[in-house]
Protein backbone atom coordinates (compact mmCIF):
# COMPACT_ATOMS: atom_id res chain seq x y z
CA UNK A 1 0.00 0.00 0.00
CA UNK A 2 2.71 2.18 0.64
CA UNK A 3 4.38 1.77 -2.40
CA UNK A 4 1.30 2.76 -4.40
CA UNK A 5 0.55 5.71 -2.17
CA UNK A 6 3.77 7.23 -2.72
CA UNK A 7 3.75 8.05 -5.84
CA UNK A 8 0.78 9.58 -5.94
CA UNK A 9 1.53 11.71 -2.91
CA UNK A 10 4.74 13.01 -4.63
CA UNK A 11 3.16 13.33 -8.28
CA UNK A 12 0.57 14.48 -7.09
CA UNK A 13 1.65 16.73 -4.54
CA UNK A 14 3.93 18.29 -6.98
CA UNK A 15 1.31 19.28 -9.69
CA UNK A 16 -0.72 20.82 -7.22
CA UNK A 17 1.78 22.69 -6.19
CA UNK A 18 3.05 23.80 -9.40
CA UNK A 19 -0.45 24.92 -10.20
CA UNK A 20 -0.81 26.90 -7.45
CA UNK A 21 2.16 28.42 -7.42
CA UNK A 22 1.52 29.31 -10.94
CA UNK A 23 -2.16 30.71 -10.10
CA UNK A 24 -0.71 32.84 -7.73
CA UNK A 25 2.01 33.87 -9.69
CA UNK A 26 -0.20 34.87 -12.73
CA UNK A 27 -2.79 37.05 -10.01
CA UNK A 28 0.44 38.59 -9.14
CA UNK A 29 1.19 39.52 -12.48
CA UNK A 30 -2.04 40.80 -13.41
CA UNK A 31 -2.75 43.37 -10.35
CA UNK A 32 0.59 44.61 -11.18
CA UNK A 33 -0.15 44.53 -14.84
CA UNK A 34 -3.73 47.35 -13.69
CA UNK A 35 -1.45 49.67 -11.71
CA UNK A 36 1.00 49.65 -14.15
CA UNK A 37 -0.36 50.54 -17.45
CA UNK A 38 1.92 52.44 -19.20
CA UNK A 39 4.34 49.66 -19.35
CA UNK A 40 3.24 46.59 -21.26
CA UNK A 41 6.17 44.03 -19.03
CA UNK A 42 3.72 42.29 -17.20
CA UNK A 43 1.28 41.40 -19.45
CA UNK A 44 3.78 40.03 -21.74
CA UNK A 45 5.61 37.94 -18.91
CA UNK A 46 1.79 36.25 -18.09
CA UNK A 47 2.80 34.26 -22.12
CA UNK A 48 5.28 32.77 -20.20
CA UNK A 49 3.35 30.98 -17.58
CA UNK A 50 3.45 27.59 -19.45
CA UNK A 51 7.23 27.39 -19.46
CA UNK A 52 6.93 28.51 -15.94
CA UNK A 53 4.17 25.78 -14.84
CA UNK A 54 6.90 23.16 -16.81
CA UNK A 55 10.51 24.14 -15.09
CA UNK A 56 8.09 24.40 -11.40
CA UNK A 57 6.37 20.79 -11.91
CA UNK A 58 9.82 19.42 -13.70
CA UNK A 59 12.28 20.63 -10.93
CA UNK A 60 9.46 19.46 -7.75
CA UNK A 61 9.35 16.52 -9.70
CA UNK A 62 13.04 16.03 -9.90
CA UNK A 63 13.65 16.83 -6.26
CA UNK A 64 11.33 14.37 -5.29
CA UNK A 65 11.99 11.64 -6.91
CA UNK A 66 15.49 10.61 -5.43
CA UNK A 67 14.33 10.80 -1.74
CA UNK A 68 10.66 9.44 -2.55
CA UNK A 69 12.92 5.96 -4.26
CA UNK A 70 10.34 5.31 -6.95
CA UNK A 71 10.79 2.78 -9.33
CA UNK A 72 14.22 2.07 -8.42
CA UNK A 73 14.92 -0.32 -11.59
CA UNK A 74 13.98 2.50 -13.52
CA UNK A 75 15.72 5.66 -12.00
CA UNK A 76 18.38 6.52 -14.14
CA UNK A 77 16.10 6.89 -17.14
CA UNK A 78 13.17 8.72 -15.67
CA UNK A 79 15.71 10.93 -13.09
CA UNK A 80 17.12 11.81 -17.13
CA UNK A 81 14.08 12.24 -18.82
CA UNK A 82 13.06 15.23 -15.93
CA UNK A 83 16.04 16.85 -16.54
CA UNK A 84 15.72 17.16 -20.44
CA UNK A 85 11.84 18.35 -19.62
CA UNK A 86 13.43 20.92 -17.19
CA UNK A 87 16.24 22.19 -19.41
CA UNK A 88 13.92 22.48 -22.51
CA UNK A 89 11.34 24.08 -20.42
CA UNK A 90 13.90 26.79 -19.15
CA UNK A 91 15.31 27.65 -22.03
CA UNK A 92 11.68 27.81 -23.45
CA UNK A 93 10.96 29.99 -20.06
CA UNK A 94 14.28 32.21 -20.85
CA UNK A 95 13.26 33.04 -24.06
CA UNK A 96 9.52 34.09 -23.57
CA UNK A 97 11.20 36.58 -20.44
CA UNK A 98 13.76 37.79 -22.89
CA UNK A 99 11.33 38.47 -25.77
CA UNK A 100 8.53 40.75 -23.07
CA UNK A 101 11.73 42.79 -21.45
CA UNK A 102 12.94 43.35 -25.76
CA UNK A 103 8.87 43.87 -26.74
CA UNK A 104 8.53 46.43 -23.64
CA UNK A 105 11.73 48.51 -23.84
CA UNK A 106 11.22 48.66 -27.88
CA UNK A 107 7.36 50.05 -27.20
CA UNK A 108 8.48 52.68 -24.75
CA UNK A 109 10.90 53.65 -27.22
CA UNK A 110 8.16 53.68 -29.86
CA UNK A 111 5.82 55.29 -27.95
CA UNK A 112 8.49 58.35 -27.67
CA UNK A 113 9.96 58.54 -30.85
CA UNK A 114 7.16 57.63 -33.29
CA UNK A 115 6.34 61.03 -34.63
CA UNK A 116 9.32 62.50 -34.02
CA UNK A 117 11.24 60.28 -35.89
CA UNK A 118 9.34 57.12 -37.62
CA UNK A 119 12.15 55.93 -39.48
CA UNK A 120 14.51 55.42 -36.32
CA UNK A 121 11.69 53.42 -35.24
CA UNK A 122 11.96 51.29 -38.04
CA UNK A 123 14.91 50.62 -37.91
CA UNK A 124 15.28 49.74 -34.19
CA UNK A 125 12.24 47.64 -34.86
CA UNK A 126 14.41 45.11 -37.40
CA UNK A 127 17.17 45.53 -34.83
CA UNK A 128 15.03 44.07 -32.39
CA UNK A 129 13.39 41.53 -34.32
CA UNK A 130 16.84 40.31 -35.82
CA UNK A 131 18.42 40.25 -32.39
CA UNK A 132 15.33 38.22 -30.94
CA UNK A 133 16.12 35.42 -33.24
CA UNK A 134 19.50 35.66 -32.29
CA UNK A 135 18.87 35.13 -28.40
CA UNK A 136 16.19 32.29 -29.73
CA UNK A 137 18.61 30.30 -31.67
CA UNK A 138 21.97 30.66 -29.06
CA UNK A 139 19.84 29.86 -26.20
CA UNK A 140 18.43 26.58 -28.50
CA UNK A 141 21.84 25.87 -29.14
CA UNK A 142 22.85 26.11 -25.50
CA UNK A 143 19.57 24.01 -24.32
CA UNK A 144 20.57 21.13 -27.14
CA UNK A 145 24.45 21.07 -25.52
CA UNK A 146 23.04 20.70 -22.32
CA UNK A 147 20.81 17.72 -22.88
CA UNK A 148 23.44 16.01 -25.42
CA UNK A 149 25.82 16.07 -22.27
CA UNK A 150 23.46 14.33 -19.82
CA UNK A 151 24.29 11.36 -21.42
CA UNK A 152 27.55 9.84 -20.48
CA UNK A 153 28.67 8.99 -24.29
CA UNK A 154 28.58 11.94 -25.08
CA UNK A 155 30.34 13.84 -21.86
CA UNK A 156 32.68 10.43 -22.97
CA UNK A 157 32.76 11.80 -27.05
CA UNK A 158 33.47 15.66 -26.02
CA UNK A 159 37.28 15.66 -26.21
CA UNK A 160 37.10 13.94 -29.80
CA UNK A 161 34.55 16.54 -30.66
CA UNK A 162 36.50 19.76 -29.67
CA UNK A 163 39.56 18.13 -31.67
CA UNK A 164 37.82 17.93 -34.37
CA UNK A 165 35.80 20.76 -34.28
CA UNK A 166 37.60 22.90 -36.55
CA UNK A 167 37.73 20.49 -39.52
CA UNK A 168 34.24 20.26 -38.53
CA UNK A 169 33.94 24.14 -39.02
CA UNK A 170 35.50 24.51 -41.70
CA UNK A 171 33.56 21.98 -43.78
CA UNK A 172 30.25 23.32 -42.52
CA UNK A 173 31.53 26.80 -43.44
CA UNK A 174 32.60 25.79 -47.22
CA UNK A 175 28.84 23.47 -47.10
CA UNK A 176 26.70 26.39 -45.79
CA UNK A 177 29.04 29.41 -47.69
CA UNK A 178 25.39 30.65 -49.05
CA UNK A 179 23.70 30.29 -45.61
CA UNK A 180 26.26 32.27 -43.59
CA UNK A 181 26.55 34.62 -46.45
CA UNK A 182 22.86 35.14 -45.76
CA UNK A 183 22.96 35.63 -42.09
CA UNK A 184 25.89 38.46 -42.15
CA UNK A 185 24.14 40.09 -45.32
CA UNK A 186 21.10 39.66 -42.07
CA UNK A 187 23.38 41.62 -39.29
CA UNK A 188 24.20 44.50 -42.19
CA UNK A 189 21.29 45.45 -43.22
CA UNK A 190 19.52 45.18 -39.17
CA UNK A 191 22.38 47.83 -38.24
CA UNK A 192 23.81 49.28 -41.52
CA UNK A 193 19.86 50.71 -41.68
CA UNK A 194 19.67 49.84 -45.44
CA UNK A 195 16.58 48.10 -45.25
CA UNK A 196 13.63 47.99 -42.50
CA UNK A 197 10.40 46.80 -41.49
CA UNK A 198 7.53 49.04 -43.53
CA UNK A 199 10.14 50.51 -45.96
CA UNK A 200 8.66 50.91 -49.24
CA UNK A 201 10.87 49.47 -51.77
CA UNK A 202 11.14 48.86 -55.25
CA UNK A 203 13.30 45.56 -56.09
CA UNK A 204 13.31 43.77 -59.89
CA UNK A 205 10.88 46.60 -60.90
CA UNK A 206 8.26 45.53 -57.76
CA UNK A 207 6.62 47.89 -54.92
CA UNK A 208 6.09 47.09 -52.25
CA UNK A 209 6.40 47.08 -48.90
CA UNK A 210 9.32 44.78 -46.54
CA UNK A 211 6.96 42.82 -44.27
CA UNK A 212 9.22 40.61 -42.74
CA UNK A 213 13.13 40.42 -41.94
CA UNK A 214 14.57 37.18 -41.08
CA UNK A 215 18.66 36.18 -41.05
CA UNK A 216 18.42 34.33 -44.38
CA UNK A 217 15.68 35.97 -46.39
CA UNK A 218 13.59 39.08 -46.44
CA UNK A 219 9.65 38.98 -47.61
CA UNK A 220 8.14 42.35 -49.86
CA UNK A 221 4.22 42.55 -49.74
CA UNK A 222 3.02 43.88 -53.35
CA UNK A 223 0.74 46.62 -53.48
CA UNK A 224 -1.56 43.82 -54.86
CA UNK A 225 -1.13 41.76 -51.64
CA UNK A 226 1.44 38.81 -53.31
CA UNK A 227 4.45 38.27 -51.19
CA UNK A 228 8.11 38.17 -53.05
CA UNK A 229 10.08 36.07 -50.58
CA UNK A 230 14.22 37.55 -51.28
CA UNK A 231 17.32 36.47 -49.91
CA UNK A 232 19.11 39.04 -47.72
CA UNK A 233 22.30 38.87 -49.26
CA UNK A 234 20.23 40.53 -52.69
CA UNK A 235 20.05 43.44 -50.89
CA UNK A 236 23.54 44.16 -49.87
CA UNK A 237 24.77 43.55 -53.60
CA UNK A 238 22.09 44.74 -55.78
CA UNK A 239 20.79 48.40 -56.19
CA UNK A 240 17.42 48.75 -55.10
CA UNK A 241 14.90 51.71 -54.89
CA UNK A 242 14.24 52.51 -50.68
CA UNK A 243 11.38 55.51 -51.12
CA UNK A 244 11.45 55.59 -47.17
CA UNK A 245 15.08 55.38 -46.36
CA UNK A 246 15.35 59.09 -45.02
CA UNK A 247 11.89 59.98 -44.85
CA UNK A 248 8.19 58.82 -46.08
CA UNK A 249 7.34 62.11 -47.76
CA UNK A 250 7.24 61.66 -52.22
CA UNK A 251 6.30 63.47 -55.02
CA UNK A 252 4.08 62.31 -57.27
CA UNK A 253 4.26 62.70 -61.00
CA UNK A 254 1.44 62.47 -63.83
CA UNK A 255 2.02 63.14 -67.66
CA UNK A 256 -0.46 64.04 -70.27
CA UNK A 257 0.24 64.11 -73.93
CA UNK A 258 -1.97 67.42 -75.30
CA UNK A 259 -2.30 69.40 -77.87
CA UNK A 260 -0.31 72.92 -78.49
CA UNK A 261 -3.36 74.93 -78.06
CA UNK A 262 -4.28 73.81 -73.96
CA UNK A 263 -4.76 76.13 -71.44
CA UNK A 264 -2.06 76.31 -69.11
CA UNK A 265 -3.00 78.52 -66.84
CA UNK A 266 -6.64 77.36 -66.56
CA UNK A 267 -5.27 73.81 -66.21
CA UNK A 268 -2.96 75.25 -63.15
CA UNK A 269 -5.90 76.46 -61.56
CA UNK A 270 -7.77 73.15 -62.01
CA UNK A 271 -4.70 71.22 -60.59
CA UNK A 272 -4.98 73.50 -57.43
CA UNK A 273 -8.63 73.02 -57.30
CA UNK A 274 -8.45 69.07 -57.69
CA UNK A 275 -5.97 69.18 -54.89
CA UNK A 276 -7.71 71.26 -52.44
CA UNK A 277 -10.50 68.71 -52.34
CA UNK A 278 -7.92 65.84 -52.23
CA UNK A 279 -7.15 64.53 -48.22
CA UNK A 280 -3.91 62.62 -49.82
CA UNK A 281 -1.99 66.08 -50.62
CA UNK A 282 -0.41 66.76 -47.48
CA UNK A 283 -0.36 70.83 -48.63
CA UNK A 284 3.57 71.12 -49.50
CA UNK A 285 3.67 71.89 -52.77
CA UNK A 286 2.26 71.36 -56.58
CA UNK A 287 3.57 72.48 -59.88
CA UNK A 288 2.20 72.33 -63.32
CA UNK A 289 4.63 73.04 -66.46
CA UNK A 290 5.73 71.76 -69.98
CA UNK A 291 8.34 69.64 -70.42
CA UNK A 292 8.23 68.37 -73.57
CA UNK A 293 6.99 69.34 -76.65
CA UNK A 294 6.70 67.08 -80.46
CA UNK A 295 5.39 68.74 -83.83
CA UNK A 296 2.00 66.81 -82.94
CA UNK A 297 1.47 67.42 -78.73
CA UNK A 298 3.75 68.73 -75.88
CA UNK A 299 4.25 67.20 -73.07
CA UNK A 300 2.47 69.04 -69.71
CA UNK A 301 3.84 67.53 -66.17
CA UNK A 302 2.00 68.20 -62.82
CA UNK A 303 3.89 67.61 -59.78
CA UNK A 304 2.09 66.99 -55.92
CA UNK A 305 3.58 66.03 -52.52
CA UNK A 306 2.07 63.39 -49.79
CA UNK A 307 3.17 62.03 -47.06
CA UNK A 308 3.79 58.43 -47.84
CA UNK A 309 3.51 56.01 -51.39
CA UNK A 310 0.55 55.09 -50.72
CA UNK A 311 -1.10 58.64 -50.86
CA UNK A 312 1.26 59.22 -53.70
CA UNK A 313 -0.64 56.83 -55.92
CA UNK A 314 -3.63 58.00 -54.68
CA UNK A 315 -3.16 61.53 -55.52
CA UNK A 316 -1.53 60.54 -58.70
CA UNK A 317 -4.79 58.68 -60.33
CA UNK A 318 -7.17 61.62 -58.78
CA UNK A 319 -5.12 64.36 -60.37
CA UNK A 320 -5.05 62.49 -63.93
CA UNK A 321 -8.93 61.21 -64.11
CA UNK A 322 -10.49 64.64 -62.88
CA UNK A 323 -7.86 66.49 -65.26
CA UNK A 324 -8.55 64.63 -68.04
CA UNK A 325 -12.51 64.66 -67.64
CA UNK A 326 -12.24 68.17 -66.89
CA UNK A 327 -10.60 68.95 -70.25
CA UNK A 328 -12.85 66.69 -72.47
CA UNK A 329 -15.91 68.32 -71.18
CA UNK A 330 -14.51 72.50 -70.57
CA UNK A 331 -11.45 72.29 -73.02
CA UNK A 332 -11.61 69.63 -76.25
CA UNK A 333 -10.24 71.52 -78.39
CA UNK A 334 -6.59 70.87 -75.97
CA UNK A 335 -6.67 67.05 -76.57
CA UNK A 336 -3.66 65.86 -78.97
CA UNK A 337 -5.41 65.67 -82.70
CA UNK A 338 -3.85 64.13 -85.57
CA UNK A 339 -4.24 67.14 -88.32
CA UNK A 340 -5.16 65.81 -91.65
CA UNK A 341 -5.26 69.57 -93.35
CA UNK A 342 -3.27 71.89 -94.32
CA UNK A 343 -2.02 75.01 -91.93
CA UNK A 344 -4.34 77.97 -91.62
CA UNK A 345 -3.12 80.72 -93.93
CA UNK A 346 -3.22 84.30 -93.22
CA UNK A 347 -6.00 86.42 -95.73
CA UNK A 348 -4.28 87.36 -98.86
CA UNK A 349 -1.74 84.78 -98.83
CA UNK A 350 -2.49 82.32 -101.81
CA UNK A 351 -3.15 78.87 -100.97
CA UNK A 352 -1.02 76.17 -103.00
CA UNK A 353 -2.61 73.43 -105.61
CA UNK A 354 -1.13 70.94 -103.37
CA UNK A 355 0.75 69.44 -101.24
CA UNK A 356 4.55 69.76 -100.65
CA UNK A 357 4.94 66.06 -101.32
CA UNK A 358 2.65 66.35 -104.34
CA UNK A 359 -0.38 65.22 -102.78
CA UNK A 360 -3.88 66.90 -103.46
CA UNK A 361 -5.03 68.74 -100.49
CA UNK A 362 -6.98 66.75 -97.87
CA UNK A 363 -10.14 67.69 -96.10
CA UNK A 364 -9.49 68.76 -92.54
CA UNK A 365 -9.82 65.92 -90.05
CA UNK A 366 -8.59 65.77 -86.96
CA UNK A 367 -8.92 62.76 -84.06
CA UNK A 368 -8.85 63.63 -80.46
CA UNK A 369 -7.38 61.05 -77.93
CA UNK A 370 -6.15 60.34 -74.62
CA UNK A 371 -2.38 59.20 -74.01
CA UNK A 372 -2.81 55.58 -72.30
CA UNK A 373 -3.38 55.03 -68.68
CA UNK A 374 0.06 54.56 -66.73
CA UNK A 375 0.88 51.56 -65.18
CA UNK A 376 1.32 51.66 -60.99
CA UNK A 377 4.74 52.11 -59.73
Amino acid sequence: MENLLRPLIVVGGSVVLTLFIGWVTDRLLCKADRRHPETPLWGLLRRARIPYQLVLCAALLRGSYDSAQLTEEHEVGIGRTLTLVLIGSAAWLVIRIAGAVVETTYTRYANHRAQRDPARVRRVRTQVSLIMRVVSAVVGVVAVAAMLLTFPAMRAAGASLLASAGIIGIVAGVAAQSTLGNMFAGFQIAFGDMVRLGDTVVVDGEWGTVEEITLTYLTVRTWDERRITMPVSYFTSKPFQNWTRGTSQLTGVVYWQLDHSAPLEAMRERLRDILRNCPAWDGRDYGLAVTDSTPNTMEVRALMTAKDADDVWTIRVTVREQMITWLVREHPYALPRVNTADAVLPHGVPRPSSSPDGSPPRRAHTTPHTSPRPSRP
